[in-house]
Formats: structure tokens, C-alpha cells, sequence
């Protein structure tokens, strides 16, 4: 089939262009010709709370990338729409995950829908944004309607987008392993790649630091008396996308920054597998979500989880199986983190997730893409 994927990718960096790029490769393997239209700009600068939005490692080669897309040009998404219909793709792949880009997406479909040939089928991360913002429902519903079908990545997904359409076909296809991040490499070799102590116990917190993902409940957690007189120590690798200020403040109120291993910058690709390497387990303490990139991580390199009941994870991370569920607050986080190093649980888990992890192929997720493309 000829496909195009409309999104993120190199030169930007991030889980976003990580996803896009992994799924034009698994078409390839297939046998179907790919190409990727992302964008040329997707923030604006006053908008990006990140240091920079593109990548520093090379461009990959076996990918057909077409930087095109202004996100807050209108006269470019005519141009990209008019392009993308004339080359009619068999498939268009659109990745959903925010308002803002609504108007941009959507545009861009309706003017290839006008070839009566592409079959526009979105992939969705969230249908409601988890940091709220004014016209998030009229963007959303802009780009829904112009849309022939749907994935969601989780229950939560799948039902809120319900309140958006009830007719146009849909199905339920989890987050994909994230498999694309190199090989594991053993335990003491990813300490010493990280200067940490080979002596102590690290639980790890990764990714973007946004205030949704609850880094400051894990704090909390840290301070507990059990966990502070521990040899447990909490490694946080990722850039903060919320006031650093404040968490910087709260590590030094809660007199645990001998606790905590701060690496708060964008972790590139290709340094993503020590730190996961490095860590016992994987700590996920989310106020709210949808599903989670870091949890495919987790299961590519056979990293327990400790995850929070919120949205989608508890679907993804079976409790006492791959990992422990508990409730978003600080104790049940520092209970569920003794309880895996009192009980010894990481190998269990381990044999738990070479199996769980089975189920969640790229393989499946491009047959129900093209099952939705033949849907009517």
C-alpha cells in the first residue's frame, strides 16, 4: 500500500517523531512504500517549555521525511493538503495528541479527502488534552470530523472519544513496544556509565516533567521515614516542562536531595537504555492519563513498574504481575516501592513481562490500520 504519516518526526526529537518513525518502519518491513510528512515548524517558540524541539543525532536513513508542515500557517496547510491529495495515498496516518494542532491536522485532511481515494485513519494519544486550555472541545471536534477512523491506545481513549463521535469505525490497539531504543546492557555497566553507585538501589522516574505526571508525589514518597533511611535512591531523567522551581523547592524542604539523582535534561535516544538499565524498577506516579510511551519502554527492556490507577496504565501494567497499581498519593507509592525490594519481586516480575509484553506488536497495530482503511 502507498502510506503516508502526517506528524512528528526527525529533525524533531521526542516520543512523538520516536512513534511515527517505528510504525513507518514496520510498513517498510512489509513491503509498503512510506512516507512521512512532518513538520518544519510544530511550536512556536513561546509556546515549546523545552530547551530545543530537534533532535542531535542523525537523520535516519532508510526513511522518505518530507519537512513541510507550519503549524500556524493556514496557507501552508492548503499547500501540504493540495500535495499530500494530489500524491494520493492510499492511507493517511494522522497521530493525535493536542488541541492546538487541531486546526492544522484537520485542515490539512479535509483537503485530501477531497481525492475520494485516501482513507484518513487518526491514531490517538489523547482525545482531552490533560492540561486544559480555552477551545480545546471546538479544536477537537474540528479535527475529529475530519477524520474516517480511529485507534485509541487505551479504554479511556476509546470512550472519551465517544464524546466527539459515536458512528465513524474505531478499534483499541495498545501503545506498541517501544523497541527502538538499542539493546539492554547490563546493570553495573549502565551505573557506570552514569557515575552512580553500585552500592545503592535506584527506582527511576523518565521522561518530560510536567506537572500531570507527579514527580512531586514520588518526592513525598522519598521522605517517608521507611524509604529515607533506605539505600533506595530516586534517579529522575528528563527535561522539566513544568516550573523547576518548585520541585527543586519541595526536594529541599523534604531535606532529601542525598536521595535524589537529578538528570533533568532531554534524554536523547541513543543514552535512553542505561538509564532504564540502571534501575530496579520503573516509577510512573500520574495524577491523570491516557496510556504511556514509558511504559513500552519499560517492557522492551523488562523494567518492573510501579504505576499509579489513572486512565489507561492500569490496562498496560497488570498489578502484582509486571509491576504494582496503586493509588496516585505518596504512601501507597513509598509502600508499593518496599513492598517490591522487601518481597524481592523484580525477577517474578521479569518472567511476568517476557510474556505480557508479547501481546503489544507493531505488527498488530499496522493490520488494524489497514483493517480500518477497508472499514465503511
Amino acid at each position: 500500500m502507498k502510506v503516508t504519516i502526517l506528524g512528528s518526526a526527525y529533525p524533531l526529537r521526542g516520543g512523538l517523531a520516536a512513534y511515527n518513525e517505528r510504525l513507518a518502519n514496520e510498513f517498510i518491513k512489509e513491503g509498503d512504500e512510506v512516507k512521512i510528512v512532518t513538520f518544519s515548524l510544530q511550536y512556536p517558540e513561546f509556546l515549546f517549555p523545552g530547551t530545543t524541539q530537534y533532535s542531535s543525532l542523525p537523520a535516519p536513513q532508510n526513511l522518505n521525511i518530507d519537512v513541510a508542515v507550519n503549524s500556524v500557517n493556514p496557507l501552508n496547510w492548503i499547500k501540504v493538503g493540495r500535495r499530500i491529495k494530489n500524491e494520493k495515498p492510499d492511507i493517511l496516518i494522522v497521530k493525535f495528541w493536542l488541541p492546538f494542532m487541531a486546526p492544522c491536522l484537520g485542515t490539512i485532511c479535509r483537503i485530501v479527502k477531497k481525492n475520494k481515494h485516501t482513507k484518513i485513519i487518526s491514531i490517538l494519544d489523547n482525545i482531552i488534552p490533560h492540561e486544559k486550555r480555552f477551545a480545546d472541545t471546538s479544536f477537537t471536534q474540528y479535527f475529529v470530523n475530519s477524520v474516517d477512523a480511529f485507534i485509541a491506545m487505551s479504554d479511556s481513549v476509546y470512550n472519551d472519544l465517544s464524546q466527539f463521535d459515536k458512528n465513524k469505525p474505531r478499534l483499541l490497539n495498545p501503545h506498541p513496544l517501544f523497541d527502538n531504543y538499542g539493546e539492554a546492557i547490563p546493570k553495573q555497566e549502565a551505573l557506570r556509565q552514569l557515575k552512580l553507585d553500585p552500592s545503592k538501589k535506584y527506582i527511576l522516574f523518565f521522561g518530560l516533567i510536567r506537572d500531570y505526571k507527579g514527580l512531586d508525589i514520588l518526592l513525598k514518597a522519598m521522605a517517608t521515614d521507611s524509604l529515607r533511611n533506605s539505600d533506595i535512591q530516586l534517579l529522575v531523567a528528563g527535561e522539566y516542562y513544568s516550573n523547576k522551581e518548585e520541585y527543586e523547592k519541595l526536594i529541599s524542604e523534604l531535606n532529601i536531595r542525598n536521595k535524589v539523582e537529578l538528570h533533568t535534561r532531554f534524554i536523547p535516544d541513543d543514552e535512553v537504555a542505561k538509564y532504564f538499565c540502571a534501575a530496579d524498577v520503573v516509577v510512573q506516579p500520574y495524577k491523570h492519563a491516557t496510556q504511556s510511551g514509558v511504559t513500552q519502554v519499560c517492557y522492551h527492556f523488562n523494567k518492573p513498574m510501579i504505576v499509579t490507577n489513572v486512565g489507561g496504565l492500569p490496562e498496560i501494567v497488570p498489578d502484582n504481575k509486571v509491576g504494582y497499581v496503586v493509588e496516585p498519593e505518596s504512601g501507597a507509592v513509598a509502600a508499593a516501592i518496599l513492598k517490591f525490594y522487601n518481597e524481592n519481586k523484580e525477577q517474578e516480575f521479569v518472567q511476568n513481562i517476557l510474556i505480557e509484553k508479547q501481546k503489544y506488536s507493531w505488527s498488530k497495530m499496522v493490520e488494524n490500520i489497514k483493517l480500518l482503511s477497508k472499514a465503511k
